[in-house]
């Protein structure tokens, strides 16, 4: 398994998807750099690049089915990405996972059948999910 491969991940254990994401990469022959967020989170710098570099809205990246964000009013008209931002580095909980960057591109892979966009599948169906083994 190769471990020197380009690619990280900002993942939660907790998050099947993200498990799911992991185990894909490992699949595919590579030990992919690991980023705890919610032990390490990004600085503003490192979020902003990671989001520039998805190029998808600052309001994709958050996670809106967590409670803190309609808790701290984030669901509100007029709430700016600056805002979005500082929620997701005061509240690192609010970054949706996982995010992978990789050669290829730096992508939000959610769902995990997402992951073939940046890096190639070896399991033979082209996709990964449920049958995936679990960290």
């Amino acid at each position: 398994m190769s471990t020197n491969t380009g690619i990280t991940i900002y993942h939660n254990p907790k998050c099947g998807t993200s498990r799911n994401v992991l185990q894909g990469l490992r699949d595919g022959g590579v030990e992919p750099t690991i980023i705890e967020y919610l032990k390490n989170p990004p600085d503003r710098a490192t979020l902003e690049g990671l989001i520039k570099a998805m190029g998808v809205p600052v309001r994709e990246v958050v996670r809106s089915k967590e409670a803190l964000y309609k808790e701290l009013g984030l669901d509100a008209d007029g709430v700016t990405d600056a805002q979005l931002i500082d929620a997701m580095l005061e509240h690192p909980i609010l970054i949706n996972r996982p995010i992978v960057v990789a050669p290829k591109g730096t992508l939000l892979v959610r769902p995990s059948e997402r992951l073939a966009e940046i890096f190639p599948l070896s399991t033979g169906t082209g996709r990964i999910g449920p049958t995936s083994a679990v960290i």
